[in-house]
C-alpha cells in the first residue's frame, strides 16, 4: 500500500491522557487533523488506575485552555478552579468529556508497537525527511494495522514502566518470582480486598519520594483503624534521613504536597513505620513461612515482611521508537536540549523554565515526546508544563514558529528546588531543614489519607505537578 502525500495525512498522537488530549485540542485549533491512538479501553486509562488518588494541583491548573475551548459549546463547565480533583474526577469530569467531543479522532484499544519512516529504517538517509511516518498498531484479538502520519506526538507517559526495587536500576534477584507480594503502585486501601491484603501485615515501602510518603501515611492510617491492628510499615531508603528527607513541609508553596511529607514523618514518629537507611536492595528471598526477606547490596538481611510496595519512580518505554533517530540524554533519557533544564539535581517542577518545540525536537524531524515521557527519568512534572509543550509543538507543526517560540506560561514557585537525583547526598544543599531548596522528593504517585489532613490534596503521575 502506497502512502498518500504527507500534507494530506493526520498527526498521530500516541496516548489519550491529559497531554495527548491537550495536544489534540491544540492541533485542531491550528487547523490540523489529529488521530489519537490509546492502548487502553478508554481515554485517560492510566489516570483511572490511580482514581483513588487526589491531585495536589487544583482544577484551575489541570484544564488545558484549548481543550476548554472545545468543551465550552457542549455546555461543559469547569469544576471549581480552587478545588482539588482526584484521578477519578479528572478522568470522568474532564478527560472523558473531551474525548467524547473529539469523537472518532480518538481510537481506544490501539497499542502502538512501532514507528518509523515509510520505507526507511533508522540507518537509511536517502530522501528520509520526505517520507511520511508509518505507525504500526496492535488491536485486541491480534489484528494488526499500519497508518501513515505527517508527524508523531508521543504522549504515552511512563505509567506502564515503573522502576524496579533493585538498587542498580535492574530488578532485584527474586523480584519477579515474588510478584504476587510486590506492587509498584500506592494501594487503594478503601478497596476492601486491597485493605485486607495489608491490614495487620508488615509491609516494606521502598522509595524516598511523595509516593512513598503517601503509602506510609496510608499504612499508618490503617494501623490506627479498628481493622488494622498490627499493621506496620518498614520504610526502605537508599540514603540517610536528614532535614530534607520529608520535603519542604510547611515551607512548600504547594501546601498539599508539603502535607505528604509531614504525614510520612508522623508515621515514623508515632511508631507506625520503621526507617531503614542506606539500604539498596539486591535480592528478595523467601522465608520459610513464605514471607519475604530483603537483602541489601551490603549483605544486610531485614526481618521478613508480608508485602513490598516499590515506589522508585518510572522510566520511558522507548522500544517502539527504536527505528527513529531520537536525540536523548544518556542519563535522563530526555531530549538532549531539555535535559539540562529538568536535571533533578538542580530543578523541581516549579523551577523548570517553560519550554517548547525547540527543546523537544530530535534529529528525526516531526517527532516529539511530550508530557511526562519527555522528562524521561526525571521525576517532577507539571500538567501546565505539558500543556505549554503541546501548544508550542502544535504551532510548530503548523509552521507558525512565532507562536511556537512564544512563552505563554508562568510557573508558580513550589518552595522546593532540589531533586531526587540527590538521593545519594544527604548533606547536599537544603539538608538543613527543608523549605525552599530542600531536595524535592522523587515523584511517582501521591495521596494522603483523611487522617493525614483531610484538606490535603495529592498529586499523581498523570498531571498537576508531576504528571503527563
Amino acid at each position: 500500500m502506497n502512502a498518500p502525500a504527507t500534507t494530506e495525512l493526520p498527526v498521530v498522537v500516541i496516548g489519550a491522557g491529559p497531554a495527548g488530549l491537550a495536544a489534540t485540542a491544540h492541533l485542531i485549533d491550528q487547523g490540523i487533523e489529529p488521530l489519537v491512538l490509546e492502548a487502553g479501553p478508554t481515554a485517560g486509562a492510566a489516570v483511572r488506575e490511580w482514581s483513588h488518588v487526589r491531585l495536589f494541583s487544583t482544577w484551575g491548573e489541570v484544564v488545558d485552555p484549548a481543550a476548554e475551548k472545545l468543551l465550552a459549546p457542549t455546555g461543559w463547565t469547569r469544576p471549581d478552579s480552587a478545588t482539588y480533583p482526584s484521578g477519578g474526577d479528572w478522568a470522568d469530569l474532564y478527560l472523558q468529556p473531551l474525548a467524547d467531543v473529539l469523537g472518532d479522532r480518538v481510537r481506544t484499544g490501539a497499542r502502538v508497537t512501532g514507528v518509523s519512516r515509510t520505507g526507511r529504517d533508522r540507518i537509511v538517509d536517502a530522501d528520509r525527511e520526505a517520507q511520511p511516518f508509518v505507525v504500526h498498531i496492535a488491536h485486541a484479538g491480534g489484528r494488526e494495522e499500519r497508518l501513515f502520519a505527517r508527524a508523531v506526538i508521543d504522549a504515552s507517559g511512563t505509567w506502564a514502566t515503573p522502576s524496579p526495587a533493585g538498587g542498580s536500576g535492574l530488578p532485584a534477584l527474586g523480584e519477579e518470582a515474588a510478584a504476587g507480594r510486590v506492587t509498584y503502585r500506592v494501594p487503594d486501601l478503601k478497596d476492601p480486598a486491597v485493605r485486607a491484603r495489608y491490614a495487620g501485615k508488615r509491609t516494606a515501602v521502598i522509595g524516598s519520594g511523595a509516593s512513598a510518603f503517601t503509602a506510609l501515611a496510608y499504612l499508618a492510617d490503617l494501623a490506627k483503624s479498628d481493622d488494622g491492628a498490627g499493621t506496620k510499615g518498614v520504610w526502605i531508603l537508599r540514603r540517610g534521613i536528614s532535614g530534607s528527607t520529608f520535603g519542604g513541609g510547611e515551607a512548600d508553596q504547594l501546601p498539599a504536597r508539603g502535607a505528604l511529607g509531614l504525614a510520612a514523618k508522623a508515621a515514623v514518629d508515632e511508631g507506625h513505620a520503621d526507617a531503614v537507611t542506606g539500604f539498596r536492595t539486591a535480592a528478595i528471598e523467601r522465608a520459610h513461612d513464605g514471607r519475604l526477606i530483603l537483602v541489601g547490596e551490603d549483605g544486610r538481611r531485614l526481618e521478613p515482611v508480608d508485602e513490598v510496595i516499590v515506589l522508585t519512580g518510572f522510566r520511558p518505554d522507548l522500544s517502539f521508537l527504536e527505528e527513529l533517530r531520537l536525540g536523548l540524554d544518556g542519563r535522563l533519557q530526555a531530549p538532549v536540549a531539555l535535559a539540562p533544564l529538568i536535571d533533578p539535581n538542580q530543578h523541581s517542577c516549579g523551577t523548570v523554565y517553560p519550554h517548547g518545540h525547540r527543546e523537544l525536537s530530535h534529529p528525526e524531524q516531526g517527532v516529539y515526546l511530550v508530557g511526562m515521557k519527555s522528562y524521561g527519568r526525571a521525576p517532577t512534572f507539571l500538567a501546565m508544563t505539558g500543556y505549554e509543550q503541546v501548544r508550542s509543538v502544535a504551532a510548530a507543526i503548523a509552521g507558525d514558529l512565532d507562536a511556537a517560540d512564544r512563552v505563554e506560561l508562568t510557573l508558580p514557585e513550589t518552595g522546593v528546588c532540589g531533586g531526587a537525583g540527590l538521593f545519594d547526598a544527604p548533606d547536599a544543599a537544603g539538608s538543613d531543614g527543608g523549605g525552599c531548596c530542600a531536595p524535592a522528593p522523587q515523584f511517582v504517585q501521591l495521596g494522603v489519607p483523611a487522617a493525614a489532613k483531610a484538606a490535603a490534596a495529592e498529586e499523581a503521575p498523570a498531571g498537576g505537578c508531576c504528571g503527563s
